[in-house]
């Protein structure tokens, strides 16, 4: 487990009836082939984090938050080794459910490789150009790959309420062209090992 590479699978809204559980959940059963790959979903529901209020900036906190919920949060992200964060467009941007998670934290952030994921109006890519500027600001790596999921897809689940994640995703590993989610697997995987082996020699 030690030399796995333990990568968070984000879903970046709270919203009642969310479409981004569903990629969220086939990315997490698809890394399973992965053999070096610890994935966890991780649900912003789970961690009802308050806007951030705070007088002091994360950068300066030491890991140390005086909420619980902060704490929390702030142990969960920094166990791991990548990140993949499944995000909706909302009005040309991402969630502020999102933003706050991102916003509460600093050096848990550092030095690792992020991959999106993302769903909604232009297939959320508008979305993603936005995550991409605050991941570099917060020292992450944002790796060029991403996937972009389109209303075709969501319109299937309303469509038939029953069909299979692994259904409803196949068209991005088994359709025309490349595997989709292999690549961007495999490019968030180069990165987050050269990142853990330069963290470890104190790079």
């Amino acid at each position: 487990m030690e030399n796995k590479i333990k990568i968070g699978i984000i879903i970046g809204s709270v919203r009642n009836g969310r479409f981004g559980e569903r990629p969220a959940k086939w990315i997490e059963e698809e890394l399973k082939q992965w053999t070096d790959v610890d994935a966890e979903l991780i649900d912003l529901k789970d961690y009802p984090m308050p806007f951030f209020d705070s007088p002091t900036s994360p950068s300066m906190m030491g890991k140390k938050y005086s909420n619980d919920v902060v704490q929390k949060w702030s142990a969960k992200i920094d166990d791991k080794d990548a990140y993949i964060m499944v995000s909706p467009e909302y009005n040309h941007g991402y969630s502020s459910a999102l933003k706050n998670a991102l916003d509460w934290l600093n050096p848990e952030w550092s030095r690792k490789p992020v991959g999106f994921v993302s769903y909604g109006s232009a297939a959320g890519a508008r979305a993603i150009e936005q995550l991409r500027q605050v991941a570099i600001e917060l020292s992450m790596v944002p790796i060029r790959k991403s996937i972009h999921i389109n209303w075709d897809f969501i319109m299937k689940t309303w469509e038939n309420k029953e069909i299979k994640n692994a259904e409803l995703f196949a068209p991005l590993r088994k359709g025309m062209g490349p595997d989709h989610l292999a690549d961007f697997v495999n490019d968030l995987l180069w990165m987050a090992k050269a990142m853990k082996e330069a963290r470890s020699k104190g790079q």
